[in-house]
Parts: C-alpha cells; structure tokens; sequence
C-alpha cells in the first residue's frame, strides 16, 4: 500500500500535554475505525506548530477524507516515492569496501549534528 506524509499547521502543537494529543490521536483512530483498512496511521511527528503524519492508503484521497472527518488540517498530503536508512548505508560498507567508511563517518557526524534527543529522554 502506499505511503504517504502529512504536513498539519496546528499552533503550539509542540506544547500540548499528553491528554491533548492524546485526544487527538484517539479522534484520528475513531475516523480510521470508520473508514475500515483503505486508509492505516503509521506515526506522528509533533513539532512547534505542526505535526507530520506518515500513513499507509490506497491514494491520497482516503488521506484527504480521513482529515475532512476528523476535522483536522492537511496542509500537503506528498505520496513517499522512497525511503532511506542508516542501515542502507551500513550494508553498503560490504560492497563499496574502504570508500563506504568515509561516507559512513559522514552520515554519523550529520546525525549527531542534526539529532536533538526529545524533552524528557
């Protein structure tokens, strides 16, 4: 099934207590309930004044319709053409040899510059 990321404008998102997103989540799966297996939440990124969902639907207008139900904001509904991992580049050290390792200690410092451990962990 295809994949698909959402992008929410929702003010403060970033702020809001657990019941609120969990609130929010419990409405999300309500209108999923209805909708059957067409349309499947992954996850949800939370972040200053938005939330980034990835799901899993037959096409980007099951997207649009659980979000029209829910009452809920799709500011851009963008269809995953691919997905990429750290792990892509760790089997890639077995077949590129010694040039792998200077691109592996690349990604390494990049993710340690870009990642930024949540509040509380």
């Amino acid at each position: 099934m295809p994949k698909f990321v959402i992008e929410r404008s929702i003010p403060n998102a970033g702020a809001f207590k657990h019941a609120e997103l969990q609130a929010i989540s419990q409405k999300s799966c309500g209108v999923l309930e209805e909708m059957g297996t067409a349309v499947q939440w992954v996850h949800s990124y939370v972040t200053g004044d938005k939330i980034y969902c990835v799901y899993n639907a037959r096409n980007e207008e099951l997207v649009r319709e659980h979000a029209r139900r829910g009452g809920f904001p799709a500011d851009s509904v963008a269809r995953v053409a691919s997905i990429i991992a750290i792990s892509w580049a760790r089997r890639a050290s077995s077949v590129m040899g010694s040039r792998s390792l200077t691109w592996l200690r690349c990604c390494s410092r990049m993710r340690s510059i870009l990642w930024r451990p949540c509040a509380g962990t």
